[in-house]
């Protein structure tokens, strides 16, 4: 299950400085912290490439496209016929999620005439939404309902299905990504992120190291904490803790829990393998008041203002 980032691309810079990358602006001269009552569809540029939210089905086929790309063609995941036959990751929470998108305008196709495309992609799932409709992606895997009823009046954003086009792997794309989730969750007064990360491999014992640390130094507390599925546990904890490496355990994560954990993000009890995608699948839980200082001075604090979108 790909819910999460892709682990190929780096994700948050350790020390982040206050501002925007590489002339990053805002449209129409709103600040960085985008304020109600609009938000988007266009949420800012950088040189050529536009920051903003799809708002046609032709953008979300582009975004799919990207996607199979970055999961089956480079990331060696296996599609399903379907899938195969369009060369698009089709998936039907797509038509319930709003997609983030980053998009180079001053790309070309193979005949080198001038053809936007679209570099970048997020999959973001607000819980009122997921409830109208299939529920949360993650819940294919990981037992969520517990946690969302110890916070019945916290609104929850389900973060998936990310991707960055190899050559945009950089810092710029990665951050206007990030921004756009941060304006995102503001807007909508969101209370807590939570999703699904993956390390790259289907046999747990191989990453023994990787997911004995984040249960014995990254485990959320027991308000936040998720467990796989029944069915589909796989203990993190195969190691003891006083066996555990944490500097070349650490050093040995996917760029993506590295990311979250600087932000301030813990992890599920368990995890869960998805054979399909050749992954270890463990659940990220980022409630927003417990994100490190630094990065919400980055990003931009919260709306104070008490309005909360619907």
């Amino acid at each position: 299950m790909v819910a999460g980032l892709s682990s190929k691309f780096p994700f948050l810079s350790r020390k982040p400085k206050k501002s925007w990358p590489d002339g990053f602006h805002a449209v129409e001269g709103l600040p960085p912290e985008i304020s109600q009552p609009a938000l988007g569809p266009s949420l800012g540029w950088s040189g050529a490439l536009e920051l903003r939210l799809a708002t046609k089905n032709s953008e979300i086929r582009k975004a799919q496209r990207l996607r199979y790309k970055v999961f089956f063609q480079e990331g060696g995941a296996t599609p399903d016929a379907a899938a195969a036959l369009v060369r698009r990751d089709i998936c039907r929470y797509d038509k319930a999620c709003d997609h983030l998108l980053v998009i180079d305008h001053a790309a070309r196709n193979h005949f080198g005439t001038p053809k936007s495309k679209v570099v970048g992609a997020y999959r973001l799932l607000r819980q009122e939404i997921a409830q109208q409709n299939f529920g949360f992606y993650s819940a294919q895997e990981f037992d969520i309902g517990p946690m969302l009823a110890r916070h019945p009046s916290s609104r929850f954003l389900e973060l998936g299905r990310s991707c960055v086009l190899a050559e945009y792997r950089g810092k710029k794309t990665i951050e206007m990504l990030w921004r756009g989730i941060w304006a995102y969750v503001k807007h909508y007064r969101v209370d807590a992120m939570i999703g699904c990360a993956s390390l790259e491999g289907a046999d747990p014992s191989g990453l023994a190291s990787e997911l004995s640390f984040l249960h014995h130094f990254a485990k959320a507390s027991p308000e936040w904490i998720v467990r796989p599925l029944a069915q589909r546990y796989v203990a993190m904890d195969r190691l003891p803790l006083d066996a555990v490496d944490k500097r070349r355990a650490s050093a040995a994560l996917p760029p993506l829990i590295k990311g979250y954990m600087r932000v301030g993000a813990k992890f599920g009890d368990g995890a869960v393998v998805d054979r399909q995608f050749g992954v270890t699948d463990v659940f990220v839980v980022m409630p927003i008041a417990e994100i490190e200082g630094r990065y919400i001075e980055y990003f931009g604090g919260p709306d104070q203002s008490g309005n909360r979108a619907s």
